[in-house]
């Protein structure tokens, strides 16, 4: 089994990694440089994603303040924001990261259902 897949996202190809995947969960990780939540995030991303192993998801970074016109499609206000989409719709948003567990249970919550 294989941890989730890290991708970094520009406005170009943020479609084809995000709204294209199907069947998987897809996490888009709104951060920016100076940004301590950011930053706890970062350091915690290895070891969210192992607890995470074998899910059908992708984590996809964006960094909102080179791709602003990204952070102004999804009316942004501060970051870290993540956003969960499923075969190419938006079905929640985690506004900050709150830490490990809350994070891995919105995550949990939204994964497809086991096939």
């Amino acid at each position: 089994m294989a941890h989730p897949t890290t991708y970094e996202a520009t406005t170009e190809t943020f479609d084809a990694l995000v709204l294209q995947p199907r069947g998987e969960l897809v996490v888009v990780d709104f951060w920016g440089d100076g940004c301590p939540n950011c930053d706890i995030y970062a350091a915690a991303e290895p070891s969210l994603l192992a607890e995470l192993e074998g899910a059908p998801l992708r984590v996809v970074k964006v960094n909102a303040y080179v791709e602003e016109e990204l952070a102004r499609r999804f009316g942004l206000f501060g970051i870290p924001t993540f956003l969960l989409f499923r075969d190419g719709k938006l079905l929640g948003k985690m506004s900050q990261y709150y830490g490990k567990d809350y994070w891995l249970g919105v995550v949990r919550e939204h994964l497809p259902a086991a096939s």
